[in-house]
């Protein structure tokens, strides 16, 4: 493929660009052979994304001459070659960095793990006789020694007792999303390179699902370099994946994630895992996570995007305008989400639930949140679909005063609530003339309106508008399930808000529970014999 490098956008202004260094690692690695399938025994000729990953790290040098990156996070979904380029720097740093006793360590979250990469890099050295000369390969102990500097490539168990004082020159961490903890992060690469000129970490992974993880860290710490909002010269940030804001049904966005699509990996392996994602909810988060490079949730998400997008349909405000309709209310801390959500139910059997929700934050704490959670907050504040109270609390009579006018444009008959840190305002809405329904939080009381829930949204019978907030929440919703096979939401185990579809859900229920029973008599009248 025709590759036209252009230097890193982190580069520095007193950096520059050694062609002569890039093109030495560059040839390095092409001359190795891939080891795997039908490039068996083939030149490992570099694709444009890693060609350009090998030419930034060891291309552009401070005016000392030594690199500018220390370390490189390269997050990329799975069957794109991550462990063969993993491998081949591995083999660069050990043979051809110009360092004396390198020692070079493969790291991952259990040993077989790292010893993925050590695999691809042993088939490398096996099949390229000048390297197979000067080396001793243990496959045993995981090591491949150099004689010509006395350094070797080590594959770690995941322990981190014994990693400290090590000498280190490379370090290969594979799959870092994985690691329960940041400690073997932090082992390797605090202070055990300083004695080297010009270490180098080379972090490869691909999306994970804990948000807590040093791996989410690294990926937080990435998009804020790409993005300008933080400055870090000795880290490489690469990051191949779709946003919130892409559309992972496309096809077209797919090659946007994997940019070796077409090459090592297959569209129609691609378009089938496609499939079954769309049929299997835990499928889906697999897809999103490790051919589109999503973090997801860690639990099964609930409410999949293509049955949830049923409901994005046009609603028309002006219609429902004195309207009987039901609520949810589901009142936060007083620096969290607060959600009220009102469910029109269907005047026959044509039409459909109509859905509109609403959102508060406090003002002032807006920007803050939106720089610590990553969530399009702000965005959507300045789209009219979450409001803001001032101060850095929720001001709890600002949203009772919101509802009252509500309740002015359509007829709320009730508004169901969770009992938790209500009293107050319940107190008050119910003086303002609104009719108050205390709603139990445990399996009892939400399993059956869940499930409705789900069952109206699959037949595309609710209509939700689209709106971002809501859709957001839905995705966010993992469900836990009792042995009777009872669900409620799950608000520990949903690590991002979900108290939109919470309120939607208490909504629903009074909304269906409220609904006139009619008779077959009513309908047809008294046939008479």
């Amino acid at each position: 493929m025709d590759f036209t490098y252009t230097p890193s956008p982190f580069m520095l202004p007193e950096s520059s660009y050694d062609k002569a260094k890039a093109d030495r690692a560059v040839a390095f690695i092409q001359n190795l052979k891939h080891t795997k399938g039908k490039w068996d025994g083939k030149p490992f000729l570099l694709l444009p994304w890693q060609e350009q990953i090998v030419r930034d790290i060891f291309g552009i040098v401070r005016p000392d001459g030594k690199r500018q990156f220390r370390s490189a996070y390269i997050e990329i979904p799975k069957k794109n070659g991550k462990s063969e380029l993993a491998a081949a720097i591995a083999l660069y740093l050990l043979y051809g960095d110009g360092e004396a006793s390198a020692e070079v360590y493969g790291c991952a979250n259990d040993r077989n793990q790292a010893s993925i990469v050590f695999d691809v890099a042993k088939r490398m050295v096996e099949k390229s006789p000048a390297l197979l000369r000067r080396s001793k390969i243990a496959a045993a102990t995981k090591r491949i020694v150099n004689y010509r500097n006395a350094g070797f490539y080590q594959v770690l168990s995941a322990e981190t007792g014994t990693k400290h004082g090590l000498n280190i020159s490379g370090l290969v961490f594979d799959e870092i999303h994985a690691q329960p903890n940041r400690k073997l992060y932090d082992v390797m690469t605090k202070g055990s390179g300083d004695a080297r000129e010009q270490p180098l970490f080379f972090i490869i992974t691909t999306a994970g699902t804990d948000k807590e993880s040093i791996c989410y860290e690294l990926h937080t710490k990435a998009l804020d370099i790409m993005n300008g909002r933080k400055i870090d010269h000795s880290f490489y940030p690469v990051i191949y994946g779709l946003s919130d804001e892409d559309d992972w049904n496309d096809e077209t966005n797919w090659y946007k994630a994997n940019p070796s699509l077409g090459y090592t990996i297959s569209i129609d392996r691609v378009r089938d895992a496609y499939k079954d994602a769309l049929d299997n909810p835990a499928e889906e988060n697999v897809f999103k996570q490790l051919r589109l490079n999503i973090w997801t949730n860690s639990a099964v998400a609930w409410i999949p995007d293509h049955i949830y997008e049923r409901g994005n349909l046009k609603i028309d405000f002006s219609a429902l305008e004195g309207r009987d309709c039901y609520a949810g209310l589901d009142l936060s801390s007083t620096s969290d989400i607060t959600a009220f959500v009102l469910v029109f139910p269907p005047r026959s059997e044509s039409e459909k639930y109509i859905v509109l929700p609403f959102f508060w934050l406090p003002e002032e704490t807006l920007e803050l949140r939106c720089r610590r959670d990553h969530v399009l907050y702000d965005v959507w504040q300045r789209q009219g679909y979450i409001n803001t109270t001032e101060g850095n609390v929720i001001h709890y009579g600002f949203i009772e005063r919101f509802i009252e006018r509500l309740g002015e444009k359509y007829h709320i008959i009730e508004i169901a609530y969770d009992r938790w840190n209500a009293t107050q305002m319940v107190q008050n809405l119910e003086d303002m003339g609104f009719t108050m329904v205390p709603f139990g939080q445990g399996f009892k009381d939400m399993s059956p309106p869940s499930k409705e829930l789900y069952k109206l949204l699959m037949e595309g019978n609710i209509n939700h508008g689209g709106n971002p907030v809501l859709k957001w929440m839905a995705q966010n919703v993992v469900m836990r399930q009792d042995p009777a096979g009872n669900i409620k939401p799950d608000k520990e185990r949903s690590v991002e808000k979900i108290d939109g579809i919470v309120a939607l859900i208490m909504g629903l229920d009074r909304c269906i529970r409220s609904a006139p029973v009619t008779s077959v008599y009513d309908e047809r009248g008294i046939l008479f014999i």
